[in-house]
């Protein structure tokens, strides 16, 4: 009997194996109960208080089951129980999961996975869904604006600012100029910039100084915080002075600051043109007060005249 031993042990191993094998061609050609899983977002924020601080986890029973969902951690532990034995019929099954864990409290940044249990069907299936848990909020990590003068009269000389960034990681990034919203970037790229010409439906801002600010929002919808105000200044013709006060005849000095490359003038019955800068004109010969008018592209900028003798 003992001599029959070995070839008993190697026969019922045999049987074991192949009963195995067929066990596991049978599972293979079982449909999984489970179908059509989906997660969106795949990434998000519980604390960006927006509309992705929420994922959503789909899938498809093929039969009537009663379903447990679970989040487990990288590791393997649950670390939030959707559901609980909720009895399910057949087809689209929908749960939601805000990033928290059973106490309540926000999980820490990671890739988490759901489980499902199916009691009736004896199964527990990890979706092949990652989903990943995002908290930090994107940091500017560079903003320069050029030019910080600007006019939009369309002379193509400064008709627009651009402000060049660097973001942290990859975010859409937000113009706002005086506190307002004005350019949204599209696209994420972590480095990129904005071209603004001054102008809101078509209509130019006040002219004078404007506060410019950046903010950038990551994948997840962590908004980070908005940059340290850059002074830029809408202008199309400004003067040194607006008043004075010149001798008969006399020729005066006056600080034009303009982009345009020539701007006309007119005091009393004369006229020209200039190059932008100091430029220098003559008084009238007769005592009295003159208007002088300066004009690029349209806009128009005054001074007074005051001629008096004996200066």
């Amino acid at each position: 009997m003992g001599r029959f031993a070995p070839a008993a042990l190697v026969a019922a191993l045999l049987v074991a194996t192949a009963a195995a094998f067929a066990y596991t061609e049978r599972l293979k050609l079982t449909p999984t109960p489970i179908k059509g899983t989906r997660v969106a977002p795949k990434l998000f924020s519980p604390v960006c208080e927006c509309e992705t601080d929420t994922t959503r986890i789909a899938f498809r029973l093929r039969r009537h089951d009663r379903v447990t969902v679970t989040i487990l951690e990288r590791g393997g532990d649950v670390v939030r129980t959707l559901v609980t034995g909720r009895s399910q019929r057949a087809g689209l099954v929908v749960v939601y999961w805000d990033g928290r864990d059973d106490l309540d409290r926000v999980v820490p940044q990671g890739t988490y996975r759901p489980r499902v249990k199916l009691a009736l069907n004896r199964r527990t299936i990890v979706l092949p869904n990652p989903i990943r848990v995002d908290t930090t909020a994107p940091r500017m990590v560079s903003v320069e604006v050029k030019p910080r003068l600007f006019s939009p009269d369309g002379d193509g000389r400064s008709d627009h600012f651009t402000v060049s960034y660097r973001v942290s990681e990859p975010a859409q990034v937000a113009l706002y100029v005086d506190g307002i919203r004005r350019v949204v970037k599209r696209g994420s790229k972590p480095v990129g910039t904005i071209d603004w010409n001054g102008k809101i439906s078509g209509i130019p801002i006040d002219v004078g100084p404007h506060d410019v600010r950046l903010v950038a929002r990551d994948l997840a919808g962590n908004l980070g915080d908005r940059t340290a105000p850059v002074r830029v200044v809408l202008r199309y013709i400004a003067l040194g002075r607006k008043r004075i006060v010149v001798a008969p005849g006399r020729r005066f000095a006056l600080l034009v600051s303009a982009d345009a490359k020539r701007v006309e003038w007119h005091l009393g019955r004369r006229s020209g043109s200039v190059v932008p800068g100091t430029i220098h004109i003559r008084a009238p010969l007769q005592p009295g007060r003159y208007t002088l008018t300066l004009r690029e592209h349209g806009h128009v900028v005054r001074a007074a005249v005051i001629v008096r003798r004996g200066l």
